[in-house]
């Protein structure tokens, strides 16, 4: 190693890296432009745009009919997936960390199978599956039940694109953590379900609010399967990120930036938590250190 470019040193209890100032202060001028560039500027314009006539307009645009329609939509899909996510997050985590089983790399594969396939992909199978000319199209109509260009399908969608989340916060944390406290209470005469409420859940508690959080986001945001399945029926099937498309394409463009303000918000809060939570995480982890 070059020793203009890095210099090490031994401390009391670490290796430590000596770069020169401008390595130093290159990167961080870098990152900051990086930052800076894609990511305050894009938000810094979208709230230029939704109040670029004012806060009478943005409100209103907000407050348009077809705009608290995706709203409800918006949150009813969030209400109904991020529950089932959280309790299938639970359950694979418990059941990957907890016992060895065949099929277990496989189950986890398949937990990240959305992560590796297009959201838009994952909803032209579902309309493959249960739309008119589906699989199960003729069955549905028969019985007179909708589920592509209807709520149902919505929720499909949002379900496959969501249930990693929480599975993937708690399963290397469980494995870390272990087994040995839920063994000992279980050997003091505690059910399994209190066990899993008095030991289990405060060890894992803040990886679960972060996975819970990240879910209710993407489960918010969500575009592209929802997309597809949605038939973008104005008033019915638009979710606020389809509503912010709508608009746009109509060259309602104050509509459509002060609902992306939403979204926009929605992010930095989501962001500011998760940030929160991870210290609370960590946190937790140097008390139990030291004690």
């Amino acid at each position: 190693m070059n020793a203009i470019s890095a210099t090490p040193y031994i401390s009391s209890n670490k290796l430590t890296l000596s770069d020169p100032d401008w390595v130093r202060y290159a990167s961080i001028g870098i990152t900051l432009g990086i930052i800076g560039l894609f990511l305050v500027f894009p938000l810094a314009i979208v709230l230029i745009e939704a109040f670029a006539k004012g806060w009478s307009a943005y409100s209103a645009s907000l407050t348009n009919p077809d705009a608290l329609s995706s709203m409800r939509l918006t949150l009813l899909v969030a209400l109904v997936t991020v529950p089932l996510t959280t309790v299938f997050g639970v359950s694979a985590a418990w059941a990957i960390a907890r016992f060895e089983f065949r099929g277990k790399s496989l189950l986890i594969t398949l937990i990240d199978l959305p992560f590796s396939v297009s959201p838009v992909i994952a909803g032209l199978i579902y309309v493959l599956i249960f739309g008119a000319q589906g699989w199960l199209g003729l069955w549905l109509s028969e019985h007179d039940i909708k589920i592509i260009f209807a709520v149902p399908g919505i929720i499909l969608a949002t379900l496959f694109v969501t249930f990693p989340f929480v599975a993937r916060e708690l399963i290397p944390l469980m494995q870390e953590i272990g087994h040995e406290e839920e063994e000992a209470a279980l050997s003091l005469g505690a059910s399994g379900w209190q066990t899993f409420f008095k030991v289990t859940l405060p060890n894992i508690k803040w990886a679960l609010l972060t996975g819970v959080l990240l879910c209710n986001a993407r489960a918010m945001g969500e575009f592209g399967a929802v997309s597809v399945v949605s038939g973008h029926i104005r008033g019915l099937t638009n979710t606020l990120p389809l509503h912010v498309e709508v608009s746009y394409n109509e060259y309602n463009f104050v509509g459509a930036f002060a609902c992306a303000s939403l979204l926009a918000a929605l992010a930095i809060v989501t962001l500011v938590f998760k940030t929160f939570l991870e210290w609370k995480q960590n946190q937790d982890k140097r008390l139990k250190a030291k004690g």
